[in-house]
């Protein structure tokens, strides 16, 4: 009885061992964002890739293009492809430039997972396994219809990466949700910190009775923080921003910005990195995209994540 009772139980082992899926340690991702290296905002994101990586025992590499180019951004993908990779996460700063190197690499059956910039459908369309972002337009309304019922009528749109259509849509959203036409609402600032500051102070000499402004996060809100200072204006017109730091969190609790809009940029840099490395181990993936924003951080609600602004939030 003691032999059968052994060898059953041996069986049983070797069945479990057989039935459960061996983990794998070491897999290499790589993320290759449009950001030039000015850009401080991706922070957030180097930070939770960092953390997953470690969580996950896997390396996470950061690849982007110094200036913000976007052909650079492809040619960056087509390498990242080329190295044979695990996964690979990327923006969809603009499809027409991207989308033919993400679609080469889905077809050498590497797994893709989009964030950030580009929409659902976009990343479908790639053949990637799903999307972390926000809904940039419907952001964009969101943020106008705050503006709205403030009684914003004329605004300024500082768009500090123009060729990028994500950041264009935030802009024309914001607009139909005021129902007036985009136009010269929007301007392309670059951005030069002091350029930015400049072209921001010349629009509201140029245009006095503008009552509501939206930037696209710190690159263009901190100058335009400046410049309102300046021509003490601050405080004085209706002043939202997507995305959070320290000043923009310093100048939600003193009343100049009343809110920004928050897309948790750690959950685009933190989930796909656990996603594709449960996909590579033991082959499961989300059925469904996943909206990482947008919300509203306000002074109601800033002592909450301020802290975490820059690192986490």
């Amino acid at each position: 009885m003691k032999k059968t009772f052994m060898a059953m139980a041996a069986a049983a082992l070797a069945l479990t061992s057989v039935a459960m899926p061996a983990q794998a340690e070491g897999e290499r991702y790589i993320l290759v964002s449009h950001a030039p290296d000015s850009d401080s905002w991706w922070n957030t994101i180097k930070n939770a890739i960092k953390v997953a990586g470690d969580q996950m025992n896997v390396t996470v590499e950061y690849r982007n293009p110094p200036t913000g180019d976007l052909a650079d951004m492809a040619r960056i993908i087509e390498q990242a492809s080329a190295s044979n990779p695990d996964g690979i996460i990327a923006t969809i700063a603009d499809y027409d430039v991207l989308s033919g190197p993400l679609s080469n690499a889905v077809a050498k059956g590497i797994p893709v997972i989009t964030i950030n910039s580009g929409t659902e459908e976009q990343s479908k369309a790639i053949g990637a396994l799903m999307h972390v972002g926000q809904p940039e337009h419907a952001a964009g309304m969101g943020a106008g219809e705050k503006a709205k019922a403030a009684g914003v009528t004329k605004f300024l749109c500082v768009n500090h990466y123009i060729t990028n259509p994500a950041s264009v849509e935030r802009c024309q959203g914001y607009a139909d949700a005021l129902g007036v036409e985009l136009g010269n609402q929007m301007i392309d600032s670059g951005q030069d910190p002091a350029e930015i500051k400049s072209k921001v102070m010349a629009y509201l000499q140029a245009n006095p009775d503008t009552n509501g402004i939206l930037t696209l996060g710190p690159t263009s809100a901190h100058p335009t923080l400046a410049a309102l200072e300046e021509m003490g204006k601050s405080g004085t017109i209706h002043f939202g921003t997507f995305d959070l730091s320290g000043e923009i969190a310093a100048a939600i609790k003193s009343d100049v910005i009343a809110f920004a809009i928050d897309q948790q940029p750690y959950l685009q840099g933190y989930l796909p990195v656990v996603i594709l490395t449960n996909l590579t181990r033991y082959g499961v993936v989300p059925g469904n995209s996943i909206n990482s924003g947008p919300g509203f951080v306000t002074k109601s609600n800033i002592g909450l994540v301020e802290k975490y602004a820059g690192e986490y939030r």
